[in-house]
């Protein structure tokens, strides 16, 4: 490849990574053509974005970001893909599924919620609720006692309706 097409994948590389909020790096090498594509397809139903890379330009396209992704440097080794999402656990939830029945992916590093996680804490990632989850179960908590509120006055209110005929 030549350096100006090596420039161009960076720079390419770089803005797509900083479209997404989340960056896993995994191991999918050793899948065969119909695993890959089944995982391809799931990525795309989780809204994952999935691609292989080589890791020399994944590092530059890396080093270049406004975020410094240097504890991440380590795991660029062997073959390696990038799935990012903008759901944290989206692609966590993804490798823990489909590495049951392939054994790969496997997760090398993550980058989630502006922390960095290694490969030994696959479990912890697709345990952690996205935003749109948390915020879920806060308004669920508000929610609830007004509830119990509500539907105590509608009881008193059921039993003086009783009362009165």
């Amino acid at each position: 490849m030549k350096k100006e097409d090596k420039g161009v994948v960076i720079e390419q590389l770089k803005s797509v990574i900083a479209d997404y909020s989340h960056l896993y790096l995994a191991d999918i090498g050793g899948l065969d053509s119909a695993q890959t594509s089944d995982l391809r397809r799931k990525c795309f139903k989780s809204e994952v974005k999935l691609f292989v890379v080589k890791n020399s330009l994944l590092r530059r396209a890396l080093e270049s970001s406004e975020i410094d992704y240097s504890p991440m440097f380590d795991a660029l080794t062997g073959e390696t893909s990038i799935m990012l999402s903008n759901t944290g656990n989206a692609p966590a939830k993804l490798i823990k599924e489909f590495s049951k029945s392939a054994g790969k992916p496997a997760l090398k590093a993550a980058y989630v919620e502006e922390a960095f996680y290694g490969a030994d804490q696959l479990d912890t990632l697709a345990a952690l609720k996205s935003k749109n989850e948390l915020i879920g179960d806060i308004i669920g908590l508000l929610q609830s006692p007004l509830k119990n509120i509500l539907s105590g006055l509608k009881a008193r209110e059921d039993k003086q309706d009783v009362v009165e005929e």
